[in-house]
C-alpha cells in the first residue's frame, strides 16, 4: 500500500482513450498490466488475451451473457461453485440450452493408467420451455460450457485441472455419450479463490476462460479483476452492448457501428480502471519476488497445521470439539488441499456452537473470519448434509443470507472459514487455535442456572431518567422507542451499525408535550411536537421483513437536522400506532408483532429490559479481576446505564433475575421473557461527543454468561394483564416502587 500510495501521489495518469502524454503513459502501463496477468498463469500473448472487468463476478458473468448458446447446448458445473458460476445458468436456461450440476466425488484415489477418477455423479437435467426458439437442430455448431472453480472456495478442495483436458478431448469418458453426442466442449475455470496460492498453468492446460480477482490476490484493489481468454474462444462470444471504447465509430441517428477489433478493446465497456490497473503491478512485485511455489508451500503448511490442531481437540468427555469440511480424512494428499479450512464447533453433549457465536468472540480477540455458505450454495448443502427440502424450509422460515440465524431444526446452516494467504503467519495460526482452545473446549458446564426508570424516544439514540413515567395503552413505557431513523437506502438505522447514534440525547417534557433532541455534531437544540398535526402526505408505508407497515414522516428540516448529527443521509420516522404497526426481528434488534394491544412499537425484543444493579457490580468485580488489573486502573467500571436499560432494580443478588418469571411492580404485573442477548453494543463508550470502541465488557461477559451461544445480560419483560382486562388504577411506574418477583 506504501508503493500504491507513493505511485498515485507523484504521477498523474490521464484517461487511456486520450492522446496526451499522461493518457499514453497509462495505455503503457494498463498494456504491461495485461502481460503481467497473463504471465501469472503461464499463458502466453499468442494465444491468450486479459480483458479487465469490476472483478471476478463480472468476468464470469461476461461469459455467461456473451456465450453462444443455443437450444442444444449444455451448461455442466460442480456442485461446488460460486454463486457467481451458477448464475451463468440463468443465460443457459433463457437460451433453451439444458443445465446440469457434476458431483465429483473423489478426486483423490487413481487407478494406475488412469488420467482421471471415474466416479462423478449428474444431478437431474435442468431445462426451460422458452418462446420463440427454435428446438429442431441449428444450423450452425453447438458449443457446451464445463465450469469448476481451481479451488472450492467452502472447503479449499483443489479440483485436477487435467479435468479440462478430459473435458476437451474426450467429454463422454466421464459426462456419458448422451450428454456429450452434440458440440465442441469449452472449459471455464473459476480461478479467483486458487490464483491466491496456486494460479492454473495455462501451457499445460487448455482452458478457455479464467476468471481473476485481485482483491483475492492482493488484497487490494477491490472491484477489478480479469477474464483471461482463448482468443478461438474469443471469437465465439457474442456481444450486443456497445460503449465508449468498444466501438471504432458510430452515428447516433441511424443503425451504423464499426466495432473495434481487438478481443481487450471490444469487451472493456466504457474506462477501465486504469489506477486500479496501475496498482497491480506492486502486487505481483511481491508475489513474484515470494515465488508462487513457496507461497503455496508456506499457505499449505499453516492450513494443515490448523486442520490437525483442530482435528486433535477434545472436550473433557473425549467428544470432538471440531468438524472439519473437506477432504482433511487424507492428510497425505495434503496438496490437494489448499489454503482455506472450513469447520464447525460442537458442544460436549453433541449439539452445536453457532457459527455466528464463533464469530462474535473471535472479533472480541482481535481475529476476523468468514462464517456462513460463503456464497457457495452447493458445497454448502453438501458438506453441511442439507437436503434440497432443508433449504427450501429455511427459506420459508425467514432465513436468507447474513442473516443472525446459524442453526435451524438442530443443524448448522453454514460455517466457519480461515483462510490464509502470503501474509499469513504461524503466529496468527497459532492465536486462532489458542483462541478456540479457550473459547469453546473448557470442561466448564455451561447451563442454564439504587433503582431507575428510563427512556428511549428515538431508537438506538440515548435517552433520560424520569423518576416517575406513564405507560401506555399496551402497557409499555409512553414513547419509548417511539422514533426510528432510515437511512435513504431504506435501511433501519441501529446503534449496532451506526455508533454515532449514542451521541444524539433526548428527552421528552410531558408538560409541553415536546421532545427534545441535541447532538455534539449539531449547534441548535432539535424541537419536536408530540401531538400529531401531519397531513396525509406525511403518512407513508415502509417495508420490513417483507411486510409493509405506516409511519409518520418529518420535513426536511428536521431531516437534515439527524443526518448532520450522524454525518450521513436518514430520515426520521414515527410509529403510527395502526392496527398493523411493526417492529423489526431480532436479526435487526427489533421484533415483529401485529397485535395492536400486545404492540410495542420500536423497542428490542420485550416492552422492558431490567437490569440489577447487583449483577452490574458483579461485573465490574470480574472486571477488575488480578488478570486484568490494568484495564481497571484505566478506569474501565461499567454502569449500568451501558446496558440501555428501561428498569434498574436494587436488592438482592447478583443475577437473581435470571430465575424470575413473573414480577409486580406496584400494581402492575409483568412477564420475563428470558435473558437479553448481547452483542458488542454494550462495548462502546460515550466520551466528549466520540464514539470508543473496546472489547469490554463483553468479553468478560462471554466468560462466564454464555448460553448456547447467547451471552446473556439483563431480562426482557412484557406487560401482562390481569385476568385478560386491562389493569386498573394508576397508568404510572415510580422509582422507589418495590419489585415483587413471582
Amino acid at each position: 500500500m506504501e508503493s500504491v500510495f507513493k505511485d498515485l501521489t507523484t504521477n498523474v495518469y490521464g484517461n487511456p482513450h486520450s492522446q496526451s502524454d499522461s493518457s499514453a503513459a497509462t495505455h503503457d502501463i494498463v498494456r504491461d498490466a495485461r502481460q503481467q496477468v497473463l504471465d501469472y498463469c503461464n499463458a502466453s500473448p499468442e494465444d491468450y488475451k486479459c480483458i479487465f472487468t469490476s472483478g471476478a463476478t463480472a468476468a464470469l458473468k461476461l461469459v455467461g451473457e456473451a456465450f453462444p448458446w443455443s437450444c442444444n447446448s449444455n451448461f455442466m458445473y460442480t456442485m461446488e461453485n460460486h454463486n457467481s458460476v451458477l448464475g451463468i445458468r440463468e443465460y443457459a436456461l433463457g437460451q433453451g440450452a439444458a443445465a446440469i450440476a457434476v458431483d465429483i466425488e473423489d478426486v483423490h484415489p487413481r487407478i494406475e493408467g488412469e488420467k482421471f477418477p471415474t466416479k462423478i455423479s449428474l444431478h437431474q437435467e435442468q431445462r426451460r420451455k422458452v418462446t420463440g426458439l427454435q428446438e429442431e437442430e441449428p444450423m450452425g455448431d453447438v458449443y457446451n460450457l464445463f465450469a469448476f472453480p481451481s479451488e472450492c472456495n467452502f472447503s479449499g478442495l483443489r479440483f485436477d485441472l487435467d479435468l479440462a483436458k478430459i473435458i476437451k478431448e474426450d467429454s463422454s469418458k466421464i459426462l456419458g455419450a448422451s450428454v456429450c453426442k452434440k458440440g465442441r466442449w469449452l472449459v471455464l475455470i473459476d480461478a479467483a479463490k486458487g490464483s491466491a496460492t496456486m494460479p492454473p498453468d495455462l501451457s499445460k492446460y487448455p482452458v478457455d476462460f479464467v476468471a481473476l480477482s485481485f482483491y483475492k490476490l492482493f488484497g487490494y484493489p477491490t472491484g477489478l479483476g480479469a477474464l483471461v481468454v482463448r482468443n478461438d474462444a474469443a471469437k465465439l462470444l457474442k456481444k450486443s452492448y456497445f460503449s465508449g471504447g468498444t466501438v471504432a465509430a458510430s452515428i447516433a441517428d441511424i443503425d451504423f457501428i464499426k466495432r473495434r477489433e481487438g478481443i481487450e478493446e471490444l469487451f472493456e465497456d466504457g474506462t477501465v480502471s486504469f489506477l486500479s490497473i496501475a496498482s497491480i503491478r506492486h502486487g505481483f512485485k511481491i508475489l513474484n519476488s515470494l515465488t508462487v511455489s513457496a507461497i503455496s508451500r508456506h499457505t499449505t503448511s499453516l492450513a494443515l497445521y490448523t486442520r490437525k490442531t483442530l482435528l486433535a481437540l477434545r472436550h473433557g468427555n473425549g467428544s470432538s470439539v471440531c468438524i472439519l469440511y473437506g477432504r482433511h480424512d487424507l492428510m497425505e494428499m495434503c496438496h490437494e488441499m489448499g489454503s482455506i479450512v472450513s469447520f464447525n464447533l460442537k458442544r460436549p453433549d453433541g449439539s452445536w456452537y453457532g457459527y455466528r457465536e464463533v464469530e462474535k468472540l473471535a472479533s472480541l480477540s482481535g481475529i476476523q473470519l468468514r462464517t456462513g455458505c460463503f456464497c457457495n450454495p452447493g458445497a454448502c448443502a453438501k458438506y453441511l448434509g442439507l437436503s434440497h427440502m432443508d433449504l427450501i424450509s429455511n427459506t420459508e422460515a425467514g432465513h436468507v443470507c447474513w442473516d443472525d440465524q446459524d442453526i435451524i431444526s438442530g443443524k448448522p446452516i453454514g460455517a466457519v472459514r480461515v483462510s490464509f494467504g502470503y501474509m499469513s503467519t504461524f503466529e496468527d495460526a497459532k492465536k486462532f487455535i489458542d483462541f478456540v482452545k479457550s473459547s469453546f473446549m473448557s470442561p466448564q458446564n455451561h447451563v442454564d442456572n439504587g433503582n431507575q426508570l428510563k427512556v428511549y424516544p428515538i431508537k438506538s439514540c440515548g435517552g433520560f431518567s424520569a423518576s416517575s413515567w406513564p405507560l401506555s395503552n399496551n402497557g409499555s413505557l409512553k414513547h419509548d422507542r417511539e422514533w426510528i431513523l432510515k437511512s435513504l437506502s431504506g435501511e433501519i438505522l441501529t446503534l449496532k451499525r451506526v455508533p454515532e447514534m449514542g451521541l444524539i440525547s433526548s428527552f421528552i417534557d410531558l408538560s409541553q408535550g415536546m421532545l427534545f433532541v441535541e447532538s455534539p455534531h449539531c449547534k441548535e437544540r432539535l424541537q419536536i411536537r408530540l401531538q400529531l398535526d401531519f397531513y396525509d402526505s406525511a403518512i407513508q408505508d415502509i417495508e420490513l421483513q417483507g411486510q409493509r407497515y405506516k409511519v409518520y414522516s418529518y420535513d426536511n428540516e428536521t431531516n437534515s437536522w439527524f443526518s448532520k448529527a450522524i454525518e450521513r443521509p436518514c430520515t426520521l420516522l414515527r410509529y403510527s400506532g395502526s392496527s398493523h404497526d411493526f417492529v423489526l426481528d431480532r436479526t435487526k434488534d427489533i421484533v415483529t408483532c401485529k397485535d395492536t394491544n400486545s404492540a410495542v412499537s420500536f423497542a428490542n425484543e420485550g416492552q422492558f429490559l431490567l437490569v440489577s444493579e447487583e449483577s452490574v457490580s458483579d461485573l465490574n468485580k470480574r472486571l477488575c479481576s488480578d488478570v486484568q488489573m490494568d484495564m481497571c486502573e484505566t478506569e474501565i467500571e461499567i454502569n449500568t446505564n451501558r446496558f440501555r436499560p428501561n428498569l434498574v432494580v436494587s436488592g438482592g443478588r447478583p443475577y437473581d433475575e435470571d430465575g424470575w418469571s413473573d414480577i409486580r411492580i406496584g400494581n402492575k404485573y409483568f412477564r420475563s421473557l428470558g435473558g437479553c442477548n448481547r452483542c458488542q453494543v454494550i462495548n462502546l463508550t460515550l466520551n466528549a461527543g466520540q464514539v470508543q470502541k473496546s472489547k469490554e465488557p463483553l468479553a468478560t461477559l462471554a466468560s462466564y454468561r454464555r448460553v448456547k451461544g447467547r451471552i446473556l445480560f439483563g431480562i426482557l419483560l412484557k406487560y401482562v394483564s390481569v385476568n385478560g382486562e386491562q389493569q386498573q388504577g394508576d397508568s404510572w411506574l415510580h422509582v422507589g416502587q418495590e419489585v415483587h418477583p413471582d
